[in-house]
């Protein structure tokens, strides 16, 4: 596809003003609140993944409303000191899978975490919360009102999952990332304005990013099933771009401070350039990071991008302990901050 958005020049300084409620700050303050007073707390179990030089777990901790949310936990083999980690948060549609398919971090030297997407087809993870009417997908469950919106479980999953790491044996509870593409990357943008105890962000290709424009940019799903849902229920826009006023990646964007790399391809029609842009050129960070993949599409840099996301991460929570076999802890760094 060709590019179809605005000049890179002009992307580069494009940061529009996003519509944000009055009550952003307290309707996530309240919602954090209430899942993080729901009981239980996160369970460890070890697994059998056929693995020699990974160690694999199984992590379940509460989600929203105290729901149990299903993850991965993976560490090199070995390793008894605590470690920096990264959580990674996934694409649309897609679930944890399976150990061996996600060894790449552990294989660097960090403690990683691959938290589960509540509901979606590949996840282990259930959603037992209703909604409304709603068009196949999950970008327009719940729409009709903010309490009930799909996204506010999984960004709650997503800063619940933060909190379940910082307190497991063995992690570095000071240097604790968070990651992801499409989907995953605007999970990991809500997760680092959300919570002040990320220490770094990876968001790459994020989807949930400048709702307005995308949904009257691209035909292409899943922003489009925002607009069959608006033609099956006409006259109802007021009310569903104020629902998705909160859950933005804009107006996170604009809370979180931790260093970020973000990433875009020129040709991406799933997430247009601009909404991507938006979201970086407000991220409140002094310290972030854009690649720009010029001829790509929703796969931005895929493979190749993981050595720009291990040398970020690399010169910020280094798991130096690893290296030198001391199963010591890994380099601190200033956490980001929410509002």
């Amino acid at each position: 596809m060709a590019q179809f958005d605005l000049p890179l020049a002009e992307l580069r300084t494009y940061a529009p003003e996003v519509a944000e409620p009055a009550d952003f700050d307290a309707f996530w303050t309240r919602t954090i609140d209430e899942a993080r007073a729901a009981s239980g707390g996160p369970v460890v179990t070890d697994v059998d993944a056929g693995l020699r030089a990974i160690e694999a777990r199984e992590l379940v901790f509460p989600g929203f409303g105290g729901d149990p949310v299903r993850a991965w936990y993976l560490r090199p083999a070995g390793t008894t000191g605590p470690l920096p980690a990264v959580i990674e948060f996934l694409g649309y549609g897609g679930g944890r899978g399976l150990p061996h398919q996600r060894m790449t971090w552990a294989a660097a030297g960090y403690a990683h975490v691959v938290m589960d997407t509540r509901g979606q087809p590949a996840a282990d993870t259930p959603d037992p919360h209703g909604s409304g009417p709603s068009v196949a997908g999950f970008l327009s469950r719940g729409i009709e009102d903010s309490l009930t919106y799909y996204y506010r479980r999984v960004f709650t999953d997503a800063v619940r999952c933060v909190d379940a790491v910082q307190a497991l044996d063995g992690v570095d509870e000071s240097v604790v990332a968070v990651a992801g593409g499409s989907q995953g990357g605007g999970i990991a943008l809500a997760a680092a304005g959300l919570h002040r105890g990320v220490a770094a962000a990876i968001v790459d290709v994020p989807f949930l990013c400048h709702f307005r424009r995308a949904v009257g940019m691209t035909g292409r799903d899943p922003y489009q099933e925002v607009a069959r849902y608006l033609a099956l229920h006409r006259g109802r826009g007021e009310q569903v771009f104020d629902t998705l006023s909160y859950f933005d990646g804009v107006n996170f964007a604009k809370r979180a401070t931790a260093p970020a790399l973000f990433s875009v391809g020129l040709h991406d029609a799933v997430c247009p350039p601009s909404t991507v842009f938006a979201a970086f050129n407000r991220y409140a960070g002094v310290e972030k990071e854009m690649t720009v993949y010029e001829f790509n599409e929703h796969e931005g840099g895929g493979a190749e991008h993981w050595r720009a996301q291990a040398r970020f991460l690399d010169l910020r929570m280094s798991p130096v302990s690893v290296r030198a076999g001391t199963g010591g802890p890994g380099i601190p760094l200033l956490a980001g901050a929410a509002q």
